[in-house]
C-alpha cells in the first residue's frame, strides 16, 4: 500500500452550547482536537453542520480521515448527529470497495460509533465528569492496532496511575456491550474503566474497519490548561484581568500558504 505523506484529516463541528458566552455563528470546534491532530503531523479541514450530502460527499472524497470529538449535542437528533451518520455511511461504503478511510471517536464522538453501529442508544449514567481513570486492558490489547506500537512504559502508567481524563456523564457499559451482538461482531473492547460501581468500555477499536473509539480524553492533557503545582518560578501578573489581555489567545494566527517557511504566524503592530 503506498503511503499519503500529506494527510489532511476532517474535525466535525457541532451546534453551539447553550449558554455559551463566547460563541461566535451557530456551531464550533475545539482548539485542543486541531492541536492534537497537527501534533500528529495531519492537517485539518473543519466539516461544517448544515450542508447537503452533496456537498458532504465532495469532502469525504478530499480527506483522508475523520475525526468526531466530544462535546454535547443530542446524539441522535441534532445537525452534528445527521452529519456524523452520513460520513459514518460514506466511510463504511468506501471501506467495503477497499478505499481506506479511517475514522476516530472521543468521547461523545465514542458514543455516536456505539449508536450508529448498534441503531440504539444503549449508553447509561455513570460518575465520571471530570475525573482521571486508569485504563483496565483487555486480555492481547497490546497486540491490537491501537496499542501494538505503544512503550511498554506507557501501558504500564495507562495502567496503573488514573491517567485517562473522562468529562462524561453516560458511558457504554461492558453489560450492555456484551449484550448487544452488532456491538460485539463490530468493534474489540481493548480497555475498560470503572467508576467504582460501572465497568465501561474506555477503548475500542473495529474488527473489521479502520474505526477507533476512546470515551476519554487524550487531547486534554497537552492542550487544555489547568493550574499545575510543581512549576519553579513564581512570577506573576498582579492580577487575573493582566494575565487574560496577555496571553496569545487573544490573536488569531495568519495562515501563510501551503509554499510558506512557516505554515501560520501570529502578526503584531
Amino acid at each position: 500500500m503506498s503511503l499519503n505523506y500529506r494527510p489532511i484529516i476532517g474535525i466535525l463541528a457541532q451546534e453551539n452550547w447553550e449558554g455559551d458566552p463566547h460563541a461566535q455563528g451557530s456551531s464550533y470546534i475545539q482548539a485542543s482536537f486541531v492541536k492534537h491532530l497537527e501534533s500528529a503531523g495531519a492537517r485539518v479541514v473543519p466539516i461544517h453542520i448544515n450542508q447537503t450530502k452533496e456537498e458532504y460527499v465532495k469532502l469525504f472524497n478530499s480527506i483522508n480521515g475523520l475525526s468526531l470529538p466530544g462535546g454535547n449535542v443530542d446524539m441522535e437528533k441534532s445537525q452534528c448527529a445527521r452529519t456524523t451518520k452520513i460520513f459514518y455511511d460514506l466511510a463504511i461504503k468506501a471501506n467495503d470497495a477497499s478505499d481506506y478511510f479511517p475514522i476516530i471517536g472521543t468521547c461523545q464522538g465514542f458514543q455516536q460509533l456505539t449508536i450508529l453501529t448498534s441503531n440504539k442508544n444503549l449508553l447509561t449514567p455513570t460518575d465520571t465528569k471530570a475525573v482521571a481513570l486508569p485504563l483496565i486492558f483487555s486480555p492481547g490489547s497490546h497486540n491490537s492496532r491501537m496499542f501494538k506500537r505503544f512503550p511498554k512504559d506507557i501501558i504500564q502508567s495507562l495502567a496503573e496511575e488514573n491517567m485517562t481524563p473522562n468529562f462524561h456523564a453516560l458511558s457504554l457499559s461492558l453489560q450492555n456491550y456484551n449484550n448487544n451482538a452488532k456491538l460485539k461482531h463490530f468493534y474489540r473492547v481493548l480497555t475498560t474503566s470503572s467508576d467504582g460501581k460501572t465497568e465501561f468500555v474506555s477503548t475500542m477499536e473495529a474488527y473489521c474497519y479502520p474505526f477507533y473509539g476512546v470515551q476519554w480524553h487524550p487531547e486534554k492533557s497537552p492542550y487544555e490548561w489547568i493550574e499545575k503545582p510543581a512549576m519553579k518560578s513564581h512570577h506573576r501578573f498582579p492580577s487575573q484581568t493582566e494575565e487574560e489581555k496577555a496571553l496569545i489567545y487573544n490573536y488569531q494566527p495568519v495562515f501563510n500558504g501551503l509554499k510558506s517557511i512557516f505554515m501560520q504566524n501570529y502578526y503584531f503592530e
